[in-house]
């Protein structure tokens, strides 16, 4: 048995670099490919059927299937990933803003509330001038002013 022992020195430097290079580069490949896979699944406007056969092309025959999809359809799929990243940002701040302003009401609606205020006679007229203009400037809701306001006889 004369079994062949490589040591660290029988590994030139170059070797080294080209083997480190192929593996970065294979590692590469399959980032794109699983990117290319994404990408065909979240093109709204390729039918099934094109889908499939993309699919199908891609796992067949991978690296040709991969070339030939960056060649025919990869100027679009930087255009799909910013869409896509656009609208969840998009998506993200109307959620932000609906959260931040569920409790608040609209200057709107204080000012509703103060007319009802007014016309059950809690307030005098001359408080709900303001409470209006603190409202309308945005100072102090109307509630605040409304209770602040107040009589106890009325």
């Amino acid at each position: 048995m004369s079994a062949q022992t490589y040591l660290a020195y029988d590994y030139p430097l170059l070797s080294v670099f080209w083997s480190m290079l192929l593996f970065f580069l294979w590692i590469m490949w399959f980032v794109l490919l699983f990117r290319i896979v994404v990408d065909i699944f979240r093109d709204d406007e390729m039918s099934g059927w094109a889908k499939a056969g993309w699919l199908v092309l891609t796992i067949v025959l991978p690296f040709l299937g991969v070339f030939v999809y960056v060649i025919a359809r990869g100027k679009n799929m930087g255009r799909r990933e910013i869409a896509q990243a656009r609208a969840q940002q998009e998506a993200f701040d109307a959620h932000i803003k609906e959260a931040a302003g569920a409790g608040r009401p609209s200057s709107a609606d204080e000012l509703s509330k103060l007319s009802e205020i007014r016309a059950r006679g809690d307030i005098t007229d001359e408080e709900f001038r303001r409470a209006k203009e603190l409202v309308l400037t945005g100072h102090g809701p109307a509630e605040h002013a409304g209770s602040t306001a107040r009589t106890p006889g009325r």
